[in-house]
């Protein structure tokens, strides 16, 4: 059918090329005597059948275009297809109006006076459908924005309402950690939860890792998604665009945040540092974790298993039952004990927390 349509549209641009420029060619070639073909039929039936017959040739190269096209657009975002649409249009009537105030048709050369308009109506119209689908993002931010404009309300209710309606943009890492599952399901994370397509395809990439480790994470990432999705009520938001002059993926979601004025959800040490760096909002889960851990004081006395040795001389590790790490100094004597320690200090950050304590019957001995 696309095959057919095409043909046709030789055929119409033929009979029209003929009826215009084949008294040209006719001059050319000395054959303007000849009586039949002075006839505007005749020309544009000689042009229609020049052309079909150059469609047994070029055909088959247009339909592979325009079918290539077809998948092109297809595949493309929404947002992609109706910013870079709306971008043409703006650039094809710039080029009408510009068209129509400078007076081409008074140029001495008609080639000129034809050729300029047609070259800035493609070039006007290309450049604004660049425009539009290279800046959706700052586009899409700008109609967020100047939809705010104008509604009053009191400062702590707008502030209050802006926190809550946030949207919280998820990482890879936390995704395939698999507790904001659990913290969604809680009630303790509000607003929108969003996850950009570039993430997604990254966690596809490490569930078709090779290593049987990264393949494993991946597919819980994935799993972790679907029951966000699925299981749980809170709003969930697949954001299709990308941002293709930036190569990493942290870089990606500091951008998404920063257009959407959005709060980055991740336990990433150093994502959670660059967002703050450049001024975005970031919920760090190893934060939250931190913050709900029992609250531990230098001088007070607990009962550990020492399981192994420390990095420096003489030192013992044990763990908490959340899985907080016990620096036991002096305690590499002590390894598959038992002991009783006497924290001595308590080390907090975004990476996690750490205790030092020393074993109780070495203070006693001191």
């Amino acid at each position: 059918m696309l095959k057919r349509i095409v043909q046709i549209f030789f055929l119409f641009l033929g009979g029209t090329l003929g009826i215009f420029f084949m008294p040209q060619l006719m001059k050319l070639l000395s054959l303007q005597d000849i009586p039949f073909i002075n006839s505007p039929y005749a020309l544009a039936i000689l042009g229609a059948i020049l052309f079909y017959i150059a469609t047994f040739w070029l055909v088959d190269y247009v339909v592979n275009w325009v079918k290539l096209l077809e998948e092109s657009l297809v595949k493309a975002p929404v947002t992609d297809v109706l910013f870079g649409s709306l971008g043409l249009i703006v650039g094809l009537i710039i080029a009408f109006l510009i068209v129509n105030v400078i007076p081409f048709k008074d140029i001495q050369y008609q080639v000129f006076s034809t050729i300029i308009p047609i070259f800035l109506t493609l070039l006007l119209g290309y450049l604004g459908f660049q425009v539009g689908f290279k800046r959706k993002d700052e586009l899409i931010s700008l109609f967020s924005i100047s939809g705010k404009i104008g509604k009053k309300k009191g400062a702590g209710e707008e502030e209050a309402e802006a926190e809550s309606t946030k949207l919280k943009i998820l990482d890879t890492s936390v995704i395939i950690d698999g507790r904001i599952a659990d913290i969604c399901q809680t009630g303790f994370l509000e607003g929108t939860i969003v996850i950009p397509h570039f993430v997604l395809e990254e966690l596809q990439h490490i569930a078709d890792s090779s290593d049987a480790l990264k393949r494993n994470r991946g597919r819980r990432g994935l799993d972790i998604l679907n029951r966000i999705q699925k299981e749980l009520s809170i709003k969930v938001e697949i954001y299709e665009g990308d941002f293709e002059e930036i190569q990493e993926v942290d870089s990606k979601l500091v951008k998404l945040a920063k257009l959407t004025s959005g709060v980055v959800v991740t336990n990433d040490f150093n994502l959670n540092k660059v967002c703050e760096l450049q001024g975005v909002g970031v919920l760090n889960i190893n934060d939250l974790a931190n913050a709900v851990k029992p609250v531990v004081l230098p001088g007070e006395e607990m009962k550990v298993l020492v399981i192994k040795d420390g990095k420096e001389h003489n030192q013992g590790v044990a763990y908490l039952d959340d899985g907080t790490m016990i620096v036991v100094e002096e305690g590499r004597n002590y390894i598959g004990k038992n002991i009783d320690v006497i924290v001595t200090s308590v080390l907090q950050t975004s990476a996690g927390r750490m205790i030092f304590a020393k074993p109780k019957l070495l203070e006693k001995a001191l």
